[in-house]
């Protein structure tokens, strides 16, 4: 079954983790043996040729690069000129990547047809698809000023938001309070002229309930859960969950174990000793279902290898390609083919179509 993954930071790891995502994860893997810079050397889970293996022929794939001023502790680039050109390294990558052959990008309903024909071709093998790709904004930290957000539609970019952790330059993220101040509010009329979905994913609640109130375009949440199950301001409340049904928004369920199970110590928890595996991600989408009286709300957003790996995702997924494994699964719990098919792609597809209409 095709798949439809709303949330990979391929560029992140190519640039800063300095992957080679197309090898195959084992080779990634064994060329990071021995190595401590980051938590999860040597546990990848993604590159290109697991998203094939996977059939996960459509991502959205992000540029990421947050400011922090001098009194912010976050990890960071110290001006916003900086996050910028490090946002425009991240896009020469995937530019890089078209022209290997090995993506697409997916900006325009007639971009996104070709590509859906292209992976229903039986006929083609699927180790010669290209990936196809849409380019979304974690954190608009590294937009110098709104002006620069044309410039970077005109590059493809589809989808922002606003803010990632800690607080921005035009809205406040995860653990952080405040609203969005005049220039987010600038931001988002922006992106509604442009029609940039809003990513709601990241947003303090007081951002998040702003930027409902003043954004009329179009809404998803790219990689969230539920915080009637883990109990932390990353996840969404039912009330907003419940909200963004009501504008057509859907949710992208995330595989970082922290986000799956309660209680998780970085460092310290494991996927086994806290029973986190792919069934706790399916307890996520049921609650979600349950809310909204419908699996139209519902998609996959993994955030595979978004500065984790295998030690901090379910303990039965290897690679990206094991989302396979969810078909059966949603079927063990009632959902019919069709609830499937919609959770796996049909949902991200229809609201594409509706937004690039």
């Amino acid at each position: 079954m095709l798949i439809v993954d709303a949330h990979l930071d391929l560029s992140m790891n190519a640039l800063e983790w300095n992957r080679d995502l197309t090898l195959p994860v084992a080779a990634i893997n064994a060329r990071e043996a021995g190595l401590t810079d980051k938590p999860d050397r040597g546990l990848a889970t993604v590159s290109l040729p697991e998203l094939r293996r996977g059939n996960v022929g459509l991502v959205v794939a992000t540029q990421i690069a947050r400011y922090v001023a001098p009194d912010n502790p976050l990890p960071g680039w110290h001006s916003p000129a900086q996050a910028w050109a490090q946002t425009q390294g991240q896009l020469a990558w995937y530019q890089a990547m078209e022209a290997a052959g090995e993506m697409v990008q997916i900006n325009n309903l007639v971009t996104l047809k070709q590509h859906l024909a292209r992976w229903a071709d039986a006929a083609t093998p699927a180790a010669s698809k290209p990936i196809g790709y849409i380019l979304s904004l974690e954190g608009a930290d590294s937009l110098i000023t709104v002006d620069y957000l044309e410039r970077a539609h005109a590059s493809g970019l589809r989808a922002v938001g606003p803010a990632h952790y800690g607080p921005g330059r035009y809205a406040q993220g995860t653990d952080a309070t405040g609203g969005l101040g005049p220039q987010g509010r600038v931001l988002l009329q922006e992106m509604e002229r442009l029609n940039i979905i809003l990513d709601a994913t990241h947003l303090c609640d007081d951002s998040f309930w702003e930027a409902l109130d003043h954004f009329h375009g179009p809404v998803w949440a790219s990689h969230n859960n539920c915080r009637a199950l883990v109990n932390h301001n990353r996840q969404y409340s039912d009330d907003q969950i419940r909200a963004l049904a009501a504008r057509g928004a859907v949710i992208g369920a995330a595989l970082d174990a922290w986000m799956m199970v309660p209680n998780w110590v970085r460092g310290h928890s494991t996927p086994l000793g806290m029973h986190c595996n792919l069934e706790v991600a399916l307890d996520h989408i049921d609650h979600i279902c349950q809310l909204t009286g419908s699996a139209q709300h519902v998609g996959i957003g993994t955030d595979l290898d978004g500065a984790f790996g295998r030690e901090q995702c379910p303990y039965d997924l290897e690679t990206i390609a094991d989302l396979q494994k969810l078909p059966a699964l949603l079927a063990k719990r009632g959902y019919s083919p069709a609830d499937i098919e919609g959770m796996l792609h049909g949902n991200w597809l229809r609201f594409l179509k509706n937004t690039w209409v």
